[in-house]
C-alpha cells in the first residue's frame, strides 16, 4: 500500500503577517524552523522510504531540517509548488478584499489547473514509488486541494485551515486514496 504523509511547511514572516505567498519564494522564520525541528524529532526514519518536497524555499528548508533527523533520499517535485495567486501575492486578507472584492485575482493559476497539477503529482508519486511510504513537504493550498479531492469535498480547500507544520496522512487502498488523518499538530506542542 502506498502511503503519503504530508507536512505543511513551517511558518514564514508572511504567514505571521497574513500575507498570501503563492509562488513568491519566502524563507522560514525562526518559528518555522522550530516547527520543522519538531516534525523531524517526532517522525521516525524507519516509517518512510523517501522524502519529496516542493522546490520553493519554505518547503525545501522545512524538508532539509526534517531530514537532519531522518536521512532519507530527498526529491524535489514541481507538481507540489504552491498555487500562484498572481497579483494578490504579498497582500493581506484586508488588502485582497479591498483590491479584488470579487475574490478573483488577476494572473492567478486557475483552480481547475492547479487541482489537476497536484493530483497528477500524487499519481506520479504512486507510479514512481509504488508500495512505498512517502514523506511529502508542501504548502497549505496544495495539501488542501489533495484532501478535498480525496474526501469528495468534505474537507480541504475552503473548509480546512491547515496549521504550519501540521501532518496529514493518506493511503492508497484498492486503487482509491483514503484519508487517515489531517491537520495533526500534537507534535508541535
Amino acid at each position: 500500500m502506498t502511503t503519503i504523509c504530508f507536512i505543511r511547511h513551517g511558518q514564514t514572516n508572511w504567514n505571521k503577517q497574513g500575507k498570501l505567498q503563492g509562488k513568491t519564494d519566502i524563507p522560514l522564520n525562526d518559528t518555522g524552523r522550530d516547527q520543522a525541528q519538531a516534525c523531524g524529532k517526532y517522525l521516525h526514519a524507519h516509517n518512510y522510504d523517501i522524502l519529496i518536497c516542493s522546490p520553493l524555499l519554505r518547503a525545501k528548508e522545512t524538508a532539509d531540517i526534517i531530514n537532519q533527523h531522518l536521512h532519507l533520499p530527498i526529491i524535489k517535485m514541481d507538481d507540489f509548488k504552491e498555487r500562484s495567486f498572481g497579483d494578490a501575492e504579498g497582500l493581506t486578507m484586508e488588502e485582497r478584499k479591498h483590491r479584488y472584492p470579487s475574490g478573483h485575482f488577476p494572473n492567478q493559476e486557475e483552480r481547475v489547473d492547479f487541482n489537476q497539477r497536484v493530483m497528477t503529482g500524487v499519481e506520479k508519486v504512486n507510479e514512481q514509488y509504488p508500495q512505498q511510504r512517502v514523506l511529502l513537504v508542501a504548502h497549505g493550498a496544495v495539501i488542501n486541494a489533495i484532501l478535498a479531492e480525496v474526501s469528495n469535498g468534505e474537507i480541504g480547500s475552503g473548509k480546512t485551515s491547515l496549521m504550519n507544520g501540521c501532518i496529514s496522512n493518506i493511503h492508497l487502498k484498492e486503487q482509491t486514496w483514503h484519508i487517515k488523518d489531517y491537520n495533526q499538530v500534537g507534535h508541535l506542542q
